[in-house]
């Protein structure tokens, strides 16, 4: 929801790419995570889904790189989401490599 917040203030002809870009794969993270942890019964899909997460993450960093290399994003604003995703990276990494302590 922060990325949508801060995505409000994109330029106007950012709507169809940029803007739409980084909040469709920054909810679509949410979205694989939640397919994710339906699917515990089959360890393959549920790592499926996390790796689906993993990749849906590293596209919203890229996006929000050029978002604040396009200056749309303050220096402060870019850090607290690239610190926040390298977070959301780590704890998806060890569940793809832990998955057992997941499982139903």
């Amino acid at each position: 929801m922060d990325i949508f917040e801060a995505s409000k203030s994109f330029p106007a002809e950012e709507k169809y790419s940029l803007t739409d870009q980084v909040r469709r794969c920054s909810r679509s993270v949410c979205v694989n995570f939640g397919e994710a942890y339906r699917r515990t019964k089959y360890p393959a899909h549920f790592v499926s889904k996390l790796t689906d997460c993993d990749a849906e993450s590293t596209e919203t960093e890229i996006w929000l790189k050029f978002a604040f290399d396009c200056k749309y994003l303050s220096q402060e604003k870019y850090l607290d989401f690239s610190e926040r995703s390298a977070e959301i990276g780590r704890m998806l990494g060890y569940m793809i490599n832990n998955p057992e302590k997941y499982l139903k």
